[in-house]
């Protein structure tokens, strides 16, 4: 978005906050980052408010803008589907129109009085512009740990990715670095595996090059499956975190890759199920001959489910369409 020519007020890094636990204890600082957000947003006084995925503080905001009369709308809707479904009269109030990336949601909002859009998903094109042909140098095929982009999650799967890929001899393993984390975290955690490499060389050009991947549930189960890596979905949160989770949430899976396939297209383990006998009873499924031919073949039609390319560029026209009417 900086790159683009908006002016960032706060990174996304310093808002990160998951897990009903971590957000309590990081009370303070969501609140504080609010009222920033109130204040700059009145004294910009915008044409438009564009809401971007981020419920728990984007939904508290849209009131806000509906009362100091700011035209709001929102690209990359809130998963209330899975839960709280309630919010959705928080959109009826407050947003002007919806653009959703998941061909799933089309079936939840028609019962709600809200202009809905479905554009397609971003990571087609984000895929499709991928230049970088990147080459590896490494004899052996391709291990690729992505851990996740959050401090309490790195510190909880990490470890169980890197004991359980360390007995696989015949890959290269990989821990893709995400750029919101410091190296020194990883390092601290990656001490008694030399063997095992960290690269900040981005999770496409890693993806573009991997045989096989353990990804923590996220947007990166999509970019995994777009790219057609044969994964396994690895989870593990705070236990209390968990617990509330398992009462209020109303979703079959936790990985998108098997929310838009409406079935479990990859293995999701989480828990007490992510274990290292686990992980590997599930790798060496995906080695077989039999295994890579079926994630390949449902790869290709979760492809076509995602719709067209051209989400965000249609998102554009649409809003500018609806602003100059």
């Amino acid at each position: 978005m900086e790159a683009a020519g908006a002016v960032l007020v706060k990174h996304y890094r310093e808002l990160a906050f998951m897990g009903f636990v971590e957000v309590i204890a990081n009370l303070r600082t969501i609140l504080s980052n609010l009222k920033l957000c109130k204040e700059d947003i009145l004294a910009y006084k915008p044409d438009a408010l564009i809401f971007i995925d981020y419920p728990g503080f984007n939904l508290r905001l849209a009131p806000f803008a509906k009362k100091h009369g700011i035209r709001s709308f929102y690209y990359i809707l809130p998963q209330i589907w899975a839960w709280k479904k309630s919010r959705v009269k928080i959109l009826e109030r407050n947003v002007e129109s919806l653009y959703s990336i998941l061909p799933f949601e089309e079936k939840f909002y028609k019962d709600y009085d809200v202009d809905f859009n479905f554009v397609g998903h971003p990571l087609l094109d984000e895929i499709q512009d991928f230049k970088a042909k990147a080459t590896s140098d490494a004899s052996k095929p391709v291990l690729l740990l992505l851990p996740g982009s959050r401090m309490q999650e790195l510190k909880k799967i990490l470890p169980i990715m890197l004991k359980t890929a360390s007995k696989k001899s015949k890959y290269d393993v990989i821990v893709g670095k995400a750029s919101s984390l410091d190296a020194k975290v990883y390092e601290e955690l990656m001490t008694d595996y030399p063997n095992i490499k960290l690269s900040d060389e981005g999770t496409y050009s890693l993806l573009s090059r991997s045989s096989l991947a353990l990804v923590t549930s996220g947007t990166a189960t999509l970019e995994t499956a777009l790219f057609k890596v044969p994964q396994v979905v690895c989870y593990r949160g705070s236990f209390i975190s968990i617990e509330i989770a398992k009462r209020i949430v109303d979703i079959p899976y936790i990985s998108l890759v098997n929310l838009i396939a409406n079935k479990e297209l990859v293995k999701e383990l989480i828990q007490e199920d992510l274990n290292e006998t686990n992980i590997l009873t599930e790798i060496e499924k995906l080695e077989s001959e039999e295994g890579r031919r079926r994630i390949s073949e449902e790869y290709t039609k979760l492809i076509e489910l995602l719709g067209k390319s051209g989400a965000s560029d249609l998102t554009a026209k649409l809003l500018l369409k609806t602003l100059s009417s």
